[in-house]
């Protein structure tokens, strides 16, 4: 699996991981904008909040010296990346809207920390 555009990323921003990751913000942000105003300060808030957090902790990380930093970074954007698992199933179960298409890239970020995270681990890497 690709986690740059190329050989070597020079910034958090060649990653793909981190470009899915910020698609996925765009997406939260677009979504939670139709839901209803009574969720503004609360299921809305919470989720563009825990959806910030991935490609913030994926970027936070990146620059990081020892593979562990790094790496327990990445754990933290893997836990807000499963804190926004809930928040779709939640906003899909009050019908606030239709999770599949945010779900989708929400998996392929997942798929996609994950290898970041092991790659980071992997001699030589």
């Amino acid at each position: 699996m690709v986690i740059s555009k190329g050989p070597v990323a020079h910034s958090f921003r060649d990653l793909i991981v981190w470009q899915k990751a910020h698609q996925l913000v765009i997406m939260v942000y677009q979504c939670t904008a139709d839901f209803p105003k009574r969720e503004v300060y609360g299921l809305a808030s919470q989720m563009r909040r825990a959806a910030v957090s991935i490609p913030a902790n994926i970027a936070e990380g990146f620059r990081r010296g020892g593979k562990a930093d790094k790496v327990r970074f990445m754990n933290i954007a893997e836990g807000s990346l499963e804190e926004c698992r809930y928040y779709f199933i939640l906003s899909a179960d009050l019908n606030y809207y239709k999770s599949d298409p945010m779900m989708s890239l929400l998996e392929e970020v997942s798929k996609l920390l994950h290898a970041y995270s092991s790659s980071i681990l992997t001699p030589d890497s």
